[in-house]
């Protein structure tokens, strides 16, 4: 299932709806990969390791900010598929019960937020963006949200110095000057749209 034209802009003060559309696309694409150790955009990931860092992570940064222990699922190794599954299931429910999604966390990056905003910061949009990289590897459809794409990189390229500090992304790789919003996106966050030589693979 993916997110209709604006859908996830709109949703930006229902983050649980926003998570369940870009989780939904990503978990397309994880069921369409026939070859996970096929290579990625990312330099030294695997298609496996895309799934592999998204279940790791936020669990970690969650559980660290006073959150509950979410649910995990198989080893990525094992079984990359119901690995996803269950972790993405397991912020689903976190998402959709008022306990939780209101639980405040306290990080020192982000301050004191409550979890489904902080889900909806820095993890549902990592989700989005990984999403193609998993879908260029595996050639699948990588087209994302133009709308989304285009408040995402809106909104990072005006904490560029910040965003370039923390060590997460890669250098920024130029694109054309008039390119669209998710080419502008990709390049912002390190990585090549043209990957692989030859272009896009769907």
């Amino acid at each position: 299932m993916a997110a209709s034209p604006a859908a996830l802009v709109a949703l930006a003060d229902r983050p649980a709806e926003r998570h369940r559309l870009i989780a939904a696309t990503f978990t397309d694409r994880v069921l369409g990969t026939r070859d996970w150790d096929a290579p990625t955009p990312v330099t030294g990931w695997a298609a496996r390791d895309v799934v592999g860092h998204l279940c790791t992570w936020f669990a970690g940064f969650v559980e660290g900010s006073g959150g509950p222990v979410l649910r995990r699922g198989p080893a990525v190794d094992e079984d990359p598929v119901r690995a996803w599954q269950v972790h993405a299931e397991a912020v689903q429910r976190l998402l959709d019960d008022p306990a939780t999604a209101t639980l405040v966390l306290r990080n020192p990056h982000l301050g004191d937020r409550p979890l489904a905003a902080a889900t909806d910061m820095i993890y549902t949009s990592d989700v989005f963006m990984h999403t193609w990289d998993l879908a260029r590897a595996t050639g699948q459809d990588d087209r994302l949200d133009a709308d989304y794409c285009a408040q995402l990189v809106g909104g990072m390229e005006q904490m560029e110095d910040v965003i370039r500090g923390s060590g997460q992304y890669g250098p920024r790789v130029a694109v054309p000057a008039g390119s669209d919003a998710q080419t502008r996106l990709l390049g912002f966050i390190g990585r090549d749209p043209s990957w692989p030589a030859g272009g896009p693979r769907r």
